[in-house]
């Protein structure tokens, strides 16, 4: 079975099922590194551009975080993200709510490479993302109950504390505050977990532009990338994003984005754990 991907060759597409997902091609680029993997899978290499693709069949964005035995192929191909990542590139992944560009949040080279990448304002904050809800402490000050984070974690929300010393000082240096999230998507978690430390999430695409829901969308993006990991459409078509609720004051929440879940977020802020609306934008 041969998929066209544009600008380069046919991949041919050889189905090798694990962890909840099958990867089903790559497209080499820089160097020769997970060329084993390439092999396995019969891919034919091209040249231009060099990123490369990894496809996730079926896609397990916007659903259940999916619980098997990892195989060795899963590792491999995750392997390959994560060393794209340690290597301080950009990659494009599959989440819960939308495509996302991340790099590692603790290297500043990659923190300023993705702001290029997206044309993003500079004073514009980018969220972490990990993999554990204990992971949370490590880069926040965390001024709710943990119960309350397992209750939103993982699932479509960010929730935004004050930073901790351990947080890469130039990531978001204009403020004292982050972001963090834990997407309900397997794939995701695991590459956290594999990384050992946070992620810098943010959406697909040129800054100000439309939300993308398939990779083909930010198409003219891939150049830029070392790796786009292709979970398939999202689910969520609404293309919202996550709801971002700022939880650094005690007892206070505040809604910075509504996105795609804020009626059961609030629901559980405000009737399970009591805390009540901050209007003021601090």
């Amino acid at each position: 079975m041969l998929v066209e991907y544009p600008a380069c060759v046919s991949v041919q597409l050889d189905f090798m099922r694990s962890f909840g997902f099958v990867a089903a091609g790559l497209i080499k680029y820089r160097g020769s590194h997970c060329s084993a993997v390439a092999g396995r899978l019969g891919t034919e290499m091209c040249k231009e551009p060099k990123t490369k693709l990894l496809r996730l069949y079926p896609p397990t964005s916007n659903g259940p975080t999916v619980h098997r035995e990892t195989q060795t192929d899963d590792s491999e191909i995750l392997s390959c993200t994560v060393k794209a990542l340690k290597d301080g590139h950009i990659v494009a992944v599959p989440t819960d709510t939308i495509y996302g560009l991340a790099c590692l949040a603790q290297n500043s080279e990659a923190v300023k490479k993705i702001y290029e990448v997206k044309e993003r304002n500079g004073q514009k904050p980018l969220a972490i993302c990990v993999g554990e809800i204990q992971d949370i402490y490590q880069y926040c000050k965390v001024k709710v109950k943990e119960d309350l984070l397992g209750d939103l974690l993982p699932g479509p929300v960010t929730l935004v504390f004050e930073r901790s010393e351990k947080l890469n000082t130039n990531l978001n240096p204009f403020t004292s505050l982050v972001g963090v999230r834990i997407p309900d998507h397997a794939f995701m978690r695991r590459l956290c977990q594999m990384c050992g430390e946070p992620l810098a999430l943010t959406s697909a695409n040129i800054s100000s532009n439309t939300s993308t829901v398939e990779v083909h969308e930010f198409q003219e993006l891939w150049s830029k990338l070392a790796v786009v990991v292709d979970g398939g459409p999202i689910g969520d078509q609404t293309r919202q994003g996550s709801t971002v609720i700022d939880l650094s004051i005690l007892d206070k929440y505040r809604v910075i984005r509504s996105g795609c879940a804020l009626s059961a977020t609030l629901d559980v802020l405000e009737h399970k754990y009591g805390l009540s609306e901050n209007s003021k934008e601090e």
